[in-house]
């Protein structure tokens, strides 16, 4: 079977509102058998976990690795801050997208702490913010993760930061490329 995603644009009120995300038994795979750093044409671990993130009423499926740490998500990669701090997976056991790169890239030219390691839902469920990361929304605020708030439930400040570093940082590649 091959899925073929309708072209549309992103919907500006639904980064405003951001998103929710449970946590789902399907963990990352291991690399001895699919390496997760891949964006391979095997996508049914994804698949049966959003489908269970949809069943518990949430938006996407938050993802553990085969070691129980937060590793990313179905179908965006995962981020939290804490503290001015930000957090995201090691990358071992997610796709180390285009978009997490930058964002990891942003907070090193603006000196802002930025961790790539490993850590725990208790480390995400005391978060001062969380956010996820793709190509199609770049930075979209996360307000719940398994029924629990996060931070104030909102836009926080850090996110909305990134966001518009992570903005400046695309149209820097644009002009780069017209040269």
């Amino acid at each position: 079977m091959v899925i073929i995603a309708e072209h549309k644009l992103a919907d500006p009120a639904s980064r405003e509102r951001g998103v929710t995300l449970f946590t789902s038994s399907i963990r990352r795979g291991s690399p001895d058998y699919l390496d997760p750093r891949l964006n391979c044409h095997s996508k049914l671990h994804e698949v049966m976990a959003l489908v269970q993130a949809l069943e518990a009423g949430a938006d996407e499926a938050l993802m553990l690795d085969i070691h129980g740490f937060v590793a990313t998500c179905n179908a965006t990669n995962f981020f939290m801050v804490k503290n001015g701090e930000v957090w995201t997976s090691t990358g071992q056991y997610c796709m180390n997208g285009i978009t997490r790169g930058k964002v990891i890239e942003a907070c090193q030219r603006n000196g802002i702490p930025c961790y790539q390691k490993n850590f725990s839902l208790f480390d995400v469920y005391g978060a001062d913010e969380a956010f996820v990361t793709g190509t199609f929304g770049g930075l979209t605020p996360v307000t719940k993760v398994d029924g629990r708030t996060i931070g104030s439930g909102s836009y926080g400040d850090m996110t909305r930061r990134l966001q518009s570093l992570y903005e400046e940082l695309v149209h820097e590649a644009v002009e780069a490329g017209k040269r």
